[in-house]
């Protein structure tokens, strides 16, 4: 509750996530592990509940199962308080078609709406990572008395064509003026005119604007029935959206270095790089914030373990995440993340590497500048990440950069 207010929040979870390939291949883009033990989405739905939102639904379509099988194992709110975390799959409920984008979601999904008569809605993607407190928003978009709220980042203006910009109103710079994607020609800031807004994706509404809205784009034919494309247009003709900025955010535990944190991980290449913002000694991303937790399912495994080899050769293990349930046994491993019960065997080299669960490296094998999706096996002596072109040829996707992404349940042979 907010000044008598009820919140409901709303998960938009349905990306396929094409970009990710071949980490979506199947599985939804919320679901891809991250971090070592997390999913993506656990950063969303940490962040709603560390704000105090209690009433959530996660609205989930493309290749959902293990989306839909980690909420329901993981996020388990007290019923005694009416709290809850549901998955809610695509219905058809208007019609025999799927949702068409994130504003027909809601459309096709305002029966919720009406049954929990909220009188503000929070809309979040399930696919970024940060930390932000929602209640300081909505108590700031009760005050401006917008009726819909676009949270934003500043962004270098020289990147204003990666992104959704926000360009305020020149007399009243908590109002959004004009919302333009990916301009090449973006107005800076009043205050800061090397700086843009860039749209987080994440919205507050007061609900009866936001049911007029996706019903009113729904009779659009010519729209794409985006919330950021679509939706945030519709309120900026009407003088009704509100931006918040995101500097004024402040998380508790959070410090100078991380508190302004967030990155879209819809690539291969950002998401390799939020890994590494984990790893270094002042992380910036601090995933050990115990004022402002990211939670996620609890793992029945026994601790990480570090050992000799069996002929007693030491390994080391550097600047590196090492998730529940691994064994590395002389082995060298430095600026990785390592997911459950990782094993990697004596003499062999890891460096620059993500590896998802149940990931296991043979003696002696060599990778470096890797992604390892879940159960990938790589043999004695096998390499991956050495010879592009070979890599390449056995068919793992290698982007431009040169990281190697090997899928799901391979056997990489020497």
């Amino acid at each position: 509750m907010r000044a008598g207010r009820k919140i409901f929040g709303v998960v938009l979870a349905g990306g396929e996530g094409k970009r990710l390939m071949p980490l979506t291949a199947d599985r939804a883009k919320p679901a891809v592990p991250f971090g070592g033990q997390y999913r993506l989405i656990d950063f969303a739905l940490s962040n709603l509940v560390n704000s105090d939102l209690r009433q959530l639904v996660v609205l989930t379509q493309y290749k959902s199962h293990s989306l839909d099988r980690h909420i329901s194992q993981t996020w388990r709110l007290p019923q005694l308080l009416n709290s809850y975390v549901s998955s809610v799959p695509a219905q058809q409920r208007l019609g025999k078609r799927w949702f068409s984008g994130s504003a027909d979601a809601i459309l096709q999904n305002l029966n919720l709406l009406r049954d929990a008569k909220p009188d503000i809605v929070v809309v979040v993607g399930a696919d970024h990572v940060y930390r932000m407190d929602f209640a300081q928003m909505i108590e700031a978009h009760i005050a401006s008395g917008a009726r819909a709220t676009v949270a934003a980042i500043r962004q270098p203006i020289a990147l204003a064509n990666q992104f959704g910009v926000i360009e305020v109103d020149a007399k009243q710079p908590d109002k959004i003026g004009a919302f333009r994607e990916k301009p090449s020609d973006p107005i800076g800031l009043p205050d800061s005119p090397h700086e843009v807004f860039a749209s987080m994706g994440n919205y507050v509404f007061d609900v009866d604007a936001l049911v007029e809205a996706v019903e009113s784009d729904a009779e659009r034919p010519e729209s794409n029935h985006d919330m950021g494309g679509d939706i945030v247009p519709y309120f900026v003709e009407r003088g009704e959206a509100g931006v918040y900025d995101f500097k004024d955010n402040d998380v508790p535990g959070s410090t100078e270095r991380d508190r302004a944190y967030w990155r879209d991980v819809g690539t291969i290449e950002s998401f390799f790089e939020a890994h590494q913002d984990l790893i270094s000694a002042l992380p910036i991303f601090n995933l050990y914030n115990r004022e402002w937790p990211i939670y996620s399912q609890e793992l029945n495994s026994p601790p990480a373990k570090v050992v000799r080899d069996a002929r007693g050769s030491i390994g080391a293990t550097i600047d590196s995440i090492v998730s529940l349930g691994s064994v590395i046994s002389g082995a060298h491993v430095e600026r990785s993340v390592l997911g459950p019960w990782t094993l990697i065997d004596s003499g062999a080299n890891i460096t620059d590497t993500v590896a998802f669960d149940r990931v296991t490296i043979g003696p002696d094998a060599h990778v470096r500048r890797a992604i390892l999706d879940k159960d990938v096996v790589i043999e004695q002596g096998a390499e991956v990440g050495i010879d592009l072109a070979r890599d390449r040829a056995r068919g793992f996707t290698v982007t431009e950069s040169g990281l190697v992404v090997v899928g799901k349940g391979v056997r990489v042979l020497p």
